[in-house]
């Protein structure tokens, strides 16, 4: 199963660390893969979930595209990503059941499960049954390191 940690928390959510370099590094190098919020203003790319927050350069994104779920938060940042030809994973949802990302998998909304070989994201707010999913995305994410 693949576990994801829902913007670099591991066992709960840290809104002041979340979307920090930093801290999904740490996510990273523990093993997870990491769900980031990304914008696109003015030419230059933000990590942060409600507004860009943190600088990011397109190199630090594609040396860690194996372990990134990048969400598009505004158009810019769908556009921007769908124009490279590299490997990064991303996507764009807002409360849609499902979406799927550039790499074929399907992201579903919290309440949305069972969907067969899905990512069930924040699983642990409504009891989403996850028998049948490809991965997790959670603020809890160690909880599911069995």
């Amino acid at each position: 199963m693949r576990l994801i940690s829902h913007r670099g928390n591991l066992n709960g959510p840290i809104e002041e660390r979340e979307n920090s370099l930093v801290y999904i590094d740490e996510a990273v190098y523990l093993g997870y893969d990491v769900e980031v919020d990304v914008w696109k203003v003015d030419e230059e790319l933000f990590l942060g979930h409600d507004i860009p927050q943190h600088r990011v350069n397109i190199s630090w994104i594609q040396d860690r595209a194996r372990k990134l779920w990048v969400h598009c938060k505004n158009v810019e940042a769908l556009e921007f990503f769908n124009g490279l030809t590299s490997n990064i994973n991303y996507f764009w949802h807002q409360e849609d059941t499902a979406t799927l990302t550039s790499k074929k998998h399907i992201w579903a909304y919290p309440g949305s499960q069972p969907i067969k070989n899905s990512i069930a994201v924040l699983p642990e707010l409504l009891g989403d049954n996850i028998s049948e999913c490809y991965g997790i995305c959670s603020d809890y994410i160690i909880k599911y390191n069995i």
